[in-house]
């Protein structure tokens, strides 16, 4: 049967659904209306990992080649903090620019005959005539706003102040920095997404924001500042924000969005219309693509509507609810930076990737890391009992024990 589907907001989760719905039927009539010229984005890089890849290559290899080859790589995070550097093995990440994402999206949905509409604003009072209208236009949704009580729309914002900037440094891994100043900390990540292309996420508490006068700075002055204070993992690159017509750097704090319900009617939420995640998970991008993966398959299980939308809502919410307690959890760690900076760098390092535990904040933390590590080495134990036998475990213990 075909079916008509306007997607409102030319994203990563809009394009992608686009794209699978075309998959799924090529007879499906589906537009997307972007109310912003086509390669006007804002950010620079974002980040995934190997499984969110993995899932592309299952429902679409072309495009999952095309991200693929476009996007960097790294397997270690170093941490800087003051003047010591700590570097640890991690799991493989990716970073691609956020432009040239949006570019692959764009082409392999054109190719596929949906309709792309670039500065074509949908008012959120008339709906376009269509069988499924899918609200993919951000955590500031104009459609999701219009009916904020029916959806149950509620904003939680948070404490620190963070800005998002690009650079032509070149990271050779996820890099954290924490810089010492006389009004508190102030730190940052980085990563790189292209050649001699990287993005850096600078935070600090409130009281440090107005102290270095960065609330008032304007768009020279911050940055300047800011490549004075991490000036060591820079190495000489500059800082950028966003090109004028795209609006400049702007500091902001962190909206945390939920809503009570996701559909109405035949309007449904997607990304981060839908929810939003502490960006120190990285984990935005990578949502939004699997909602849409998730409201595809939905959508050709059920053919009927309201069960499809329902179905959809359920599976997307139960997967979230470890990501929504990672993210929390990971905001409220650099809210409470001071708890932990002073620990030996190896500890603190390993906290950082400790972040997201609920436990974390309700133990001293060298307590915390003496329980994890112990756990670690059980687990070594654990793994070396199945694949050595029994007996050969036991020794191993038996030897580690009189150590």
């Amino acid at each position: 049967m075909c079916v008509k589907v306007v997607c409102v907001g030319g994203g990563p989760a809009g394009l992608y659904l686009s794209i699978l719905l075309k998959l799924r039927d090529p007879s499906h009539d589906i537009a997307v209306h972007e109310r912003d010229p086509e390669g006007a984005t804002y950010g620079w890089g974002v980040t995934y990992w190997r499984e969110l890849l993995d899932k592309l290559h299952e429902h679409d290899p072309e495009s999952a080649r095309a991200i693929d080859e476009s996007s960097v790589r790294w397997n270690e995070g170093v941490a800087h903090v003051r003047d010591l550097t700590t570097r640890r093995p991690g799991d493989e990440g990716r970073g691609i620019g956020r432009h040239r994402l949006l570019e692959i999206l764009a082409t392999r949905a054109r190719s596929l005959g949906v309709r792309l509409e670039f500065e074509h604003r949908i008012p959120p009072d008339n709906l376009p005539d269509a069988d499924l209208v899918v609200a993919c236009d951000g955590v500031h949704s104009a459609l999701r706003g219009r009916h904020a009580d029916h959806f149950g729309t509620e904003i939680g914002i948070g404490r620190n102040p963070y800005l998002w900037l690009g650079t032509s440094k070149v990271f050779d891994a996820f890099t954290f920095a924490f810089a010492e100043t006389e009004h508190g900390w102030i730190w940052c990540y980085g990563y790189g997404y292209g050649p001699g292309a990287g993005t850096c996420v600078v935070e600090c508490a409130p009281e440090t924001w107005v102290g270095l006068g960065l609330d008032t700075a304007d768009e020279a002055d911050g940055p300047a500042l800011l490549e004075k204070l991490f000036a060591g993992i820079l190495d000489g690159h500059p800082l950028v924000g966003r090109s004028g017509a795209e609006g400049g750097a702007r500091w902001q704090t962190f909206r945390t969005l939920t809503n009570r319900t996701w559909h109405r009617d035949n309007l449904v939420l997607l990304g981060d219309a839908a929810h939003t995640t502490h960006y120190s998970i990285g984990a935005g991008t990578t949502l939004a693509l699997q909602d849409a993966i998730a409201l595809a398959g939905a959508l050709h299980e059920h053919p009927a509507l309201p069960q499809a939308l329902t179905r959809y809502e359920q599976e997307r919410r139960q997967a979230l609810l470890p990501l929504q307690s990672a993210a929390r959890h990971s905001a409220q760690w650099y809210e409470s930076l001071p708890r932990y900076i002073d620990l030996p760098p190896q500890q603190m390092f390993a906290l950082l990737g400790q972040r997201h535990s609920p436990l974390l904040p309700h133990m001293p933390p060298r307590l915390y890391y003496r329980i994890d590590r112990a756990a670690g080495r059980l687990e070594v134990l654990r793994r070396l009992k199945s694949r050595l036998g029994p007996k050969v475990a036991r020794t191993l213990q038996a030897r580690a024990s009189r150590k």
